[in-house]
Formats: C-alpha cells, structure tokens, sequence
C-alpha cells in the first residue's frame, strides 16, 4: 500500500508513476474495498487552509494524488519527490480503458444535463457500450434520489464532477451510503470527456502548462485562481515549513 507524506498540513499520496495508481484501484476493485480519491492542485490547498471541513476530509481519503506543478514544486520543499503529475484529467481515461477490458462499470454524476448526457455517449462510443451504466447532472435539489440512482445501477465506480470542494465534500458526506466499490472527484472531467471543453495541447500538459492554457480561456475566473492562488499556496507552504 502507498505510504503519504506531509505537505504542510495535508498528507499526499507518494506514488512515483501512474502505473501504480491504476495497478492499486484495480486491485481495490477487486477486493470491493471501498475507496474515496481525490486529487490535490494548489487551488484545493488553498481551499482547505480557510475550510477546516475539507481539511479534514482531504486528510481521510483513502488516496490524495498529486496534481500540477504547484504541489509537486511545493512538496520538494518538505522533502518529497513527485515524479508524475498524477491529475484526473490524465489518469481517468486510463482508467476507463481497463474498466471496459474488465466489465468494471461507471456512473458519472457531474456538469450540466447536455454535458454529462454527452460525455456517456461519447466515453459509451470510446471504450464500451456496457461501460457506463448511468449519468446525471451536477446540478439537483434530492441528494436521496441521486444516491438512489447511484446505487440501483450497479455501478462499481462513481466519478463525480462538481468542482471543489462541493464533490469531496457530496463524496465525504455520502460515504457510508454509497455503493460503488471507488469514488473518484474529478473536477471538470465531464466537460473534456463532453468535447464542450477543450484540453490543453499535449505540450503545454507535459510541460505542465495546462494551468495556463486554461487561464488563456478564461482569463477572468482562471488569473486570480492560478496567478494570485500559486502565489498563496507557496507562502503557505513555506510558512508551514517555518513552523515544522
């Protein structure tokens, strides 16, 4: 099992490749063990330093993968190495591919009813038919119903696409209830794997530049987050360090 480390007040997932990632989920999935993940860019860092509830929720999931470059330059300073950007983005797809070889079975519940209802024909049309076995939007009144949905279509994975910290926090608080064996926030997955969002050119996401093609985008709700938010997140890191 990987070990996390500290990263100021958050413990993160040490996994030095991607291959790791997919070899553990699937053998959690099959052994049934239940399983929360979640994934930690400088944006959900900086979400928890004011929201001690997703503090703590991000500290209890089961797996905390590191995603971006702002974490892995932050961990180097309290002494961990990251060696692959581990972000949904990326590792969902891969996931997917095994679950169509496998019979592994996916609801995705996230985005609006036009992007989510395309995101399944498009993943259906990609990988499998039988692949995802039920879909929703992000965007409802009756939480019951929506686990109620969840649970009767047999789903042994839920990817769930809310944005954070709503899509930890849906997860966290559903835990218990849920049936699906893995439980996945993926933030705007739905809407690349929709086509209604477009993807950083496969460059920009080596060098891990995505961040900055997304801002070119949108330029408004992205600069604060990625310019002011990088900046927050590395004096936080570096004053938690003090403090160690």
């Amino acid at each position: 099992m990987n070990e996390k480390q500290w990263l100021g007040n958050i413990q993160v997932n040490t996994y030095t490749a991607s291959r790791q990632v997919l070899d553990d989920l699937q053998h959690r999935l099959e052994l049934k063990q239940k399983t929360n993940l979640f994934f930690l860019n400088d944006h959900a860092f900086n979400i928890a330093q004011k929201d001690a509830d997703y503090l703590s929720i991000l500290n209890e999931a089961d797996l905390l993968l590191n995603d971006g470059l702002g974490v892995k330059l932050g961990a180097k300073l309290w002494g961990i190495r990251l060696e692959e950007n581990l972000n949904g983005t990326d590792l969902i797809p891969r996931l997917l591919q095994t679950c169509a070889m496998n019979g592994t079975s996916v609801f995705l519940l996230g985005a609006t009813e036009d992007a989510v209802r395309t995101a399944s024909d498009h993943l259906k049309a990609q990988f499998s038919e039988s692949l995802i076995v039920g879909c929703r939007s992000g965007y409802f009144e009756d939480e019951r119903e929506i686990i109620a949905a969840i649970n009767q279509s047999g789903a042994d994975i839920l990817l769930v696409g809310m944005g954070m910290p709503l899509q930890e926090k849906f997860i966290a608080r559903h835990a218990q209830e849920l049936k699906p064996t893995l439980r996945v926030a993926v933030g705007g997955y739905i809407d690349f794997a929709s086509g209604m969002k477009p993807r950083a050119p496969k460059l920009m996401r080596r060098l891990n530049l995505e961040w900055l093609f997304r801002m070119a985008l949108e330029p408004r709700r992205m600069w604060r987050r990625n310019v002011v938010g990088h900046l927050q997140f590395f004096i936080k890191v570096l004053s938690l360090k003090k403090q160690h």
